[in-house]
């Protein structure tokens, strides 16, 4: 379920790496702490998503 979410998800993920990387680079803070939050938005996504397959499942073997 959610392949699309999970895709978004990712993406935000790699995003956020970029971002962190790019941040420690040119040694700016506020990039990285946004790199960071980009990252924890993405793992709640997918956790989310997790749920809602689990939900599914047992649903489907009720």
């Amino acid at each position: 379920m959610g392949i699309d979410k999970r895709v978004e998800a990712t993406a935000k993920d790699v995003q956020g790496k970029a971002q962190e990387a790019w941040g420690d680079l040119t040694d700016d803070p506020k990039l990285e702490l946004e790199g960071k939050a980009k990252q924890v938005e993405a793992s709640a996504e997918h956790k989310k998503e997790d749920l809602k397959d689990q939900a599914h499942r047992t649903i489907d073997n009720a």
